[in-house]
């Protein structure tokens, strides 16, 4: 295990309360940790101009599509807005992946992927962190959540 990974446990287990596990609760995964799952599983490392005008509630965010097709773009949207939803246009089809709280809590512990309960498996592996296709058009982003956008006929010529 490499000083990176010791550092990221230490912090969890021993001195943080901003970790990704709750440590008070079974070293269950927070909501945040989803986040971090599904950004190391869709964002790239090559940045990319969202072209999405800055507002003071929608915050939009664009990578090259970690291990997609050529071209492939995927796109953070963050609504912070508590009660009104947000509009993205979508030039292409893809799969949107929402994280969402149950309630109107945000400070819930647990955390929803397009409407189900996000767990750990019984034998501590993953769930199955499936998207649901989207079509090119207007796309409706529900307060509070974050919602990751997979885009890889997106044609974007920095993303080789």
């Amino acid at each position: 295990m490499g000083q990176h990974h010791v550092l990221r446990i230490h912090n969890t287990l021993a001195a943080s309360d901003y970790g990704l596990l709750d440590d008070k609760a079974n070293f269950r995964p927070k909501p945040n940790y989803w986040a971090a799952v599904l950004w190391r599983t869709l964002m790239g490392t090559t940045v990319l101009e969202s072209g999405v005008p800055i507002a003071a509630s929608l915050h939009v965010y664009a990578h090259c599509l970690r291990g997609g097709a050529r071209g492939g773009v995927a796109v953070l949207a963050i609504n912070t807005d508590k009660t009104a939803s947000r509009t993205l246009t979508v030039p292409v089809a893809g799969r949107r992946y929402t994280l969402s709280s149950p309630s109107a809590n945000l400070q819930e512990r647990q955390v929803q992927l397009n409407g189900r309960y996000l767990e750990m498996t019984p034998r501590g592996d993953l769930p199955p962190l499936d998207g649901v296709p989207i079509t090119a058009g207007a796309l409706t982003l529900p307060p509070a959540t974050i919602s990751f956008l997979a885009l890889p006929d997106a044609g974007n010529a920095a993303c080789g």
